[in-house]
Order: structure tokens, then C-alpha cells, then sequence
């Protein structure tokens, strides 16, 4: 068990969807949290160190690093169905940029511990997702430069165990994550935040919500603060073994658009486009490896969307915003 009293720990990306409800948890058990982030200040939360780095560049990492007991890897690029079409070369370079340099300065600087943030965009379709599928087959070809971009993350942690005997070492793969501190508009924005922006315009216009595809495809939708707090215990626990991190309980589109109208306003009219892409019909994590650690979510889904809801009203002018690509986990 890891002692994050008095404890060095590094977040780059701590700015962001997971990174800052992580780096707020790893404060209060009162460890000196280290943010690298290129976002603004502002975003940092209190008590944490800030730095404004450009972690493509070797000495950039090298600083972060120096003198830090364990880092939390939240860097990476967010992809959009619109975005992982028209942008992959972007979306491919700009996620190998950050995994490489930046894995290789913690290993050079002799941090002891480092969890690594992969995706769910590592896995090929399937109605499953379990850890040990992933070598079996490729990733989606809805997600297939960031899937292999964030595999390539992964083969670097393994060869770091095998040449250097680096055991303290993890990898998760979190499911669709959503919550406060998202990117509700532009290319970086997922379902979750997309939905609830444009109900929320829809509400203060015609009344009509569209949504792309029938809604039929289910997706494990999983509240930011459940997988900051399950990093956390992913890291106590130092599994050798990739974990996945999700509910475990796929929901539709359908669903999801009826709990944001419910929330934003249940006058609203869902309209259908199915004219557009619906994306893989089933993509659900399989969870025995965490539940056998005692790591499970917490937050149903409903009651995640209504907290995200409330605080996208209450910060609605700076959460649109574009965010910065290396504050986005």
C-alpha cells in the first residue's frame, strides 16, 4: 500500500476531465501533487504545484520529473467520432509525441511508481471488453489511430518491466468517461457533453434535440470522480496486469438522451438522425479483474448526469472553452 502522505506525485494533464478530480483526491490524503499542464493556471486546483510545460519536448518531461515519487499519467488526446475521421494523423502523432518522451523522463529520473491512462479505444469490437482480448485482434476501425497510438503506450510499459525490472508499473483502461470539467463543444467533444450542450441550446431554441444514428448502441458510461478514486486504488494495488475501469453496465444512446432531456429539460423533443453514423453497436468493459481488487464505481448514472448537468449551466461560458490537449483525461 502506497503511504500518499508527505509523497511526491506528479499529474500531468492534472487540469483536466480526470486529472483534476485525481489531483483535489491525492491532496487531501496529503501527498505534494506536481500539475504540468499547458492549460491556464486557473484550472489548477488549489494546493497543487503548477507548471506550463510543453511535454513534447525531452527536457520539458525531464523537469516535470525531477525529484517525484510517483506519476499519474492522464496525457493523451480526446477523439471525437468527427475528430478520429478527419483528424487521425493529429490525433495518431500528437498522442505517440506525449507517450514516448515523457515515459522515457520518468524512467531516466528514477520515479519508483507510474500508472499509465490507456483507453477503451485499445479494443477491437466486441460485445466484452476483457483485458486479455486486446492482442487478439485490433482496434475498432471507429478508434483505430488512437487505439493503436495508446497501444504503443502500453508496449513501452511492458518493456520498460521486462529490461529495466521496473515492477511498479500500471495500466488502466477507462471506459467512456464523463463529468464535471469536460469539453462540451468543438471537435474534443464526446457524447456525454455534446448531448448535454446542445439539449441545453435546443431547451433555449426550438424544443428539438437532435441526435445522430437510432440510438440503439450501448456504451459504459463512467463518472470522473469514480475513476480518479479507482486510479488511486489501482495504484495501492500495483496489479501487474492492465485493469479496466468502467461500470460494467453498457447503456443506449437512447437511454442516455432521455436521462440528459430529464435533466435539462423534459419538454424537449428527441429527433432521431439516422442518416448519420451510429458507431459500434456494444462497447462494455468487463470488470471481474477490479471487482476482485474491491475496485468498483460508485456513482449510478443518472445521478452523474445531473451533477455534470448542474455544473455545465453554472460554468457554461469558460467550459466552452477549447481545452488544451494535454488537459483532457
Amino acid at each position: 500500500m502506497i503511504d500518499w502522505k508527505d509523497a511526491h506525485v506528479l499529474v500531468p494533464g492534472g487540469t483536466g476531465l480526470i486529472g483534476a478530480p485525481l489531483v483535489k483526491m491525492l491532496l487531501e490524503r496529503g501527498a505534494h501533487v506536481r500539475v504540468v499542464s499547458l492549460d491556464d493556471a486557473s484550472r489548477c486546483p488549489r494546493g497543487a504545484e503548477f507548471l506550463s510545460l510543453d511535454l513534447t519536448i525531452m527536457d520539458n518531461c525531464l523537469k516535470a520529473n525531477e525529484k517525484i515519487d510517483f506519476v499519474f499519467d492522464m496525457l493523451g488526446t480526446k477523439a471525437s467520432p468527427e475528430t478520429a475521421r478527419n483528424c487521425p494523423a493529429s490525433h495518431f502523432v500528437t498522442n505517440m509525441q506525449l507517450q514516448l518522451p515523457f515515459l522515457e523522463a520518468a524512467r531516466i529520473q528514477g520515479v519508483r511508481g507510474l500508472l499509465f491512462t490507456s483507453s477503451v479505444g485499445v479494443y477491437g469490437p466486441s460485445e466484452v471488453m476483457r483485458e486479455d482480448d486486446v492482442w487478439k485482434t485490433f482496434p475498432s476501425p471507429n478508434d483505430w489511430f488512437g487505439g493503436w497510438a495508446k497501444r504503443m503506450g502500453e508496449l513501452q510499459i511492458e518493456g520498460y518491466r521486462r529490461e529495466y525490472n521496473w515492477k511498479n508499473l500500471t495500466i488502466v483502461r477507462p471506459a467512456n468517461v464523463y463529468g464535471p470539467g469536460d469539453c462540451f463543444t468543438g471537435l474534443q467533444a464526446m457524447v456525454v457533453p455534446s448531448l448535454i450542450h446542445r439539449a441545453v441550446k435546443a431547451s433555449e431554441n426550438d424544443g428539438k434535440l437532435v441526435v445522430w444514428g437510432d440510438g440503439s448502441p450501448r456504451r459504459d458510461f463512467i463518472f470522473t470522480d469514480d475513476v480518479a478514486r479507482m486510479c488511486i486504488e489501482v495504484a495501492e494495488t500495483n496489479p501487474q496486469e492492465p485493469i479496466n475501469l468502467g461500470c460494467g453496465n453498457a447503456r443506449t444512446i437512447r437511454e442516455l438522451a432521455e436521462i440528459i432531456v430529464e435533466c435539462v429539460d423534459p419538454d424537449l423533443e428527441i429527433v432521431w438522425d439516422t442518416d448519420k453514423p451510429t458507431g459500434d453497436k456494444l462497447r462494455c468493459l468487463d470488470m471481474e479483474r477490479a471487482t476482485e481488487l474491491g475496485i468498483k464505481a460508485a456513482v449510478p448514472l443518472e445521478e452523474g448526469i445531473r451533477m455534470t448537468v448542474d455544473w455545465y449551466r453554472e460554468h457554461r461560458d469558460s467550459a466552452n472553452m477549447k481545452y488544451n490537449v494535454y488537459a483532457n483525461r
